[in-house]
């Protein structure tokens, strides 16, 4: 057995900032490595040590194995913790951690290496007599001759996948093998091996997965089950625990057969074993996951189990410290994860620098996160900003105080999925417990409206008048307005936009802290409470706003008093950050000009000049924040020119593709 006083974490963002609190609680130093783009970052500042990359290429930071044990070593670091994604579940790093004689904080690379592979682990298991889904596997020229024998739906897969990448529904025949095809080019991607298989697909199937503990010495204990069901793009966005939809009876099998594989392969650390039920509560074998999941979060709170501590622990060579009957379900506890992304746009990457970004502080509420005020939500990476995790003795207390969360979590600068979040905690289909894994899918539409329908309600007036005050007044409101706004004063109208309106505001100074506003001609008392930098109390016709404030400068900026966040821009100032040619970039956004609607990189191109088009058609794949979007042709007509070529990144507003009229 050996103590370890030293951790290097091959990880970044929030992943790294929870090790990094427990290993500072058990007082063991940590080092992390960063990318350039992550230099400022919070883990980066977290950390006891910190050593650049000196790249942002993921080959040469977060998954070069080779710079990643150099590091570790030349810092002297008795372990690696590899967090969750990137080299988690890598079976040549844990390999090279045992040859550099550096504890892996993860199981055995035996476990890693046959859970990896989804064609192997479902062999494993089979012979266990544990159930699992007809499936398919072969070279992608093989699968392709099943596509007019198989019972649809189907999921295409890919062998090595994970964390919902990699993954397709077909629904016909028709669509197989353009799907098989992309599937196993995003797995090349992802996973660097481009096997995929293909089972049959449930119709409302349940995701629900059980944690699990094993050690050195043979023992294996669960941490009870998570049910994961609410996905979007194969990837979960609520998870919680314990899951509402089992019984006592099906959990204890869940979890039996859940020991049953771990002890099988012998695994030793923290893994999580994942199934798939249908619509009669009959499960089967999903996958493995060797490694801490992003959602670990609330079984923690279930159980009073810190599982970064045991997975230390174990490394050590310790043995599990308690038995299974040790362990009880203590309440219920909900995580949320907060994406920088556009539910109202089919969940499109928002990546872009957070120019407000407060927190809730709330009792019985945890937030998992790794970034700040003024950080870049990078295109590089995953979009997930944070995770929002709720407890309290039930489920309906857990759904509320989660709600009153989301509405004290202020973000400005990307598009959040927080509005989402906050409706689908609201349904009666999720309090009822009415939900499955293609949930989201099948409802978007109607949860698109209720979003629109809600920011609608919003008194754009108020936090119009809100920001309006805290921009002219800045933080020192003993003195006068007149101070404050120098020369424009002589201009008795400021214009407006806040959204998509335009409004214009005529102020009247009644006193140092008290306003008449007029809006458009009708007249609003406003009075200060409090102004500081990011923050300011008022209130408009005697109702008080409590509001955030996030500055982009001086004509711009973002406000926030609930969970809607609006940008507001002073049509009389301007704009120092903006450019003359990216103000007259709207002349070109046409519809025979294809604009990247974000940072990213060109990963397929489907057309060539003079291609005959159709509306819909999709005309080039770009990828960002390790998803891919499929940017399509918004009308009829005939390729013009193409301007990329695939590999290369491309900015927000780059011209990709023009188009002619048919």
């Amino acid at each position: 057995m050996m103590k370890i006083k030293k951790i290097f974490i091959a990880n970044r963002g929030e992943i790294a900032v929870r090790i990094i609190k427990t290993a500072k609680r058990l007082g063991i130093k940590t080092v992390v490595a960063y990318a350039n783009d992550d230099k400022n970052a919070v883990f980066v500042e977290k950390a006891d040590y910190a050593i650049p990359f000196d790249s942002n290429e993921l080959s040469e930071t977060y998954l070069s194995i080779n710079k990643i044990i150099e590091l570790a070593k030349n810092s002297n670091c008795d372990a690696i913790h590899p967090g969750y994604g990137f080299l988690s579940e890598n079976t040549a790093f844990a390999k090279a951690c045992d040859k550099a004689k550096i504890i892996f904080i993860g199981p055995h690379p035996e476990a890693i290496r046959l859970m990896g592979n989804k064609i192997e682990s479902r062999n494993f298991v089979k012979n266990l007599d544990i159930p699992l889904i007809e499936s398919y596997s072969g070279t992608v020229d093989e699968l392709k001759t099943l596509a007019p024998k198989l019972d649809y739906p189907v999921l295409i897969k890919a062998a090595s996948g994970g964390g919902g990448k990699g993954m397709r529904i077909v629904v016909e025949p028709k669509n197989f093998q353009s799907a098989l095809e992309a599937t196993s080019r995003e797995a090349k991607n992802y996973f660097g091996d481009e096997t995929v298989y293909v089972e049959k697909y449930l119709n409302s199937p349940r995701h629900i997965e059980v944690q699990i503990l094993g050690d050195n010495h043979g023992n294996v204990v669960h941490l009870f089950e998570r049910e994961c069901s609410l996905q979007r793009r194969h990837q979960k966005i609520i998870e919680e625990a314990p899951s509402p939809t089992l019984t006592d009876e099906i959990r204890e099998k869940l979890t039996n057969d859940a020991i049953i594989i771990a002890k099988a392969i012998q695994y030793n650390n923290a893994g999580t074993i994942e199934f798939i039920f249908d619509q009669n509560l009959n499960y089967y074998f999903l996958e493995m996951n060797t490694r801490i999941q992003v959602e670990h979060p609330v079984t923690e709170l279930i159980t009073g189990i810190d599982i970064v501590e045991e997975q230390i622990r174990i490394a050590e060579g310790l043995p599990i410290r308690f038995l299974q009957n040790d362990l009880k379900i203590k309440g219920h506890a909900i995580e949320a994860r907060v994406y920088a992304e556009n539910p109202e746009n089919n969940f499109l990457p928002s990546p872009g620098k957070l120019y407000l970004y407060k927190e809730p502080d709330l009792p019985n509420i945890r937030i998992d996160s790794g970034i700040r005020t003024n950080d870049i939500i990078s295109g590089n990476y995953d979009p997930m900003i944070s995770k929002i995790i709720s407890w309290n003795s039930t489920r309906k207390n857990t759904i509320d105080q989660l709600l009153s969360a989301l509405n004290d979590y202020h973000i400005g600068g990307p598009e959040t999925n927080m509005q989402y979040l906050a409706e689908l905690l609201t349904s009666k289909d999720f309090k009822n417990n009415q939900v499955n894994t293609v949930y989201c899918d099948i409802t978007l539409e109607s949860y698109q409206k209720k979003i629109k329908n809600n920011r609608a309600k919003i008194n754009q007036n108020a936090l119009a008048i809100g920001y309006l005050l805290h921009n002219l007044t800045g933080t020192n409101v003993t003195n006068s307005i007149w101070e404050q706004i120098g020369f424009w004063r002589l201009c008795p109208k400021i214009p407006l936009k806040i959204g998509e309106e335009i409004l214009t505001a005529k102020i009247e100074v009644k006193s140092q802290t008290e306003f008449i506003l007029s809006i458009d001609n009708k007249d609003f008392y406003c009075k200060i409470h409090q102004s500081t930098d990011r923050h300011i109390a008022f209130s408009v016709d005697h109702k008080e706003y409590n509001c955030h404030i996030g500055i982009i400068n001086q004509a711009s900026g973002y406000i926030s008093d609930t969970i809607f966040t609006m940008k507001v821009e002073r049509l009389d100032v301007l704009n120092p950050d903006v450019k003359y040619e990216e103000q007259t970039m709207n002349s070109v956004k046409n519809s025979n000009s294809i604009i990247a609607p974000m940072h990213g990189k060109i990963l397929k191109i489907n057309v060539k000049a003079k291609d005959k088009i159709t509306e819909g058609d999709t005309l080039l794949i770009l990828e960002s924040m390790k998803m891919e979007n499929a940017i399509l042709s918004p009308k009829n007509g005939n390729v013009l020119k193409v301007n990329i070529k695939e590999g290369e990144q491309v900015e927000p507003n780059k011209i990709l593709i023009e188009l002619d009229d048919d």
